[in-house]
Parts: structure tokens; sequence; C-alpha cells
């Protein structure tokens, strides 16, 4: 499953340097929240095929678990955010 947000129209294209930035600054405090398995920076996936717009992605449990502070989340200092649904498992 995969959820998409929809960026402010304002939003600049920023560098992958300053978008790895603002997700760094961003990761503890979201890491935090139940639900929440991981984060990265790539590409937006749009009804599964991939857009070239740079974002930073939140990977959840499950999205119907979502806390409000994902969901309500479209975006982080101007870079857009895509909650996708994944769990990650130890090898």
């Amino acid at each position: 499953m995969h959820h998409s947000f929809e960026p402010d129209a304002s939003c600049h294209m920023k560098t992958l340097s300053e978008i790895t930035k603002i997700k760094e600054g961003a990761e503890a405090e979201l890491l935090k929240l139940p639900g929440v398995t991981g984060m990265d920076v790539g590409y937006r996936m749009v009804d599964g095929q991939q857009t070239d717009v740079l974002a930073i992605r939140i990977y959840v449990a499950n999205l119907q678990d979502v806390p409000d502070e994902i969901a309500n989340l479209k975006e982080i200092q101007g870079v857009p955010v895509d909650v996708i649904e994944r769990r990650f498992e130890l090898h």
C-alpha cells in the first residue's frame, strides 16, 4: 500500500544535499512516533509510478494506523513527504 501527499505549490526544488539535511533534522522526532519504521530520501511515487520529484520518504508499518502527525504531514521545510507502507525485517 502507498499513500502520497501533494506538496505545497510554492515549494521550490531543493538539492539532494539540502533535502538530506532536512530529513536528518526531522528524523529523530519522527522515528519516535508509533508505527514509523524508517525514513530516507528518494523519488516520490504516485499511483505506483516513480516521479522525478525528490521527497522525504517515511516508512510506516501500516497505513491504516498512521499517527496524525504523519497523516497530516504534507511537507517538511518545503520538501514533499511520501508515506510508504513497508515493514523492515532483519535477515
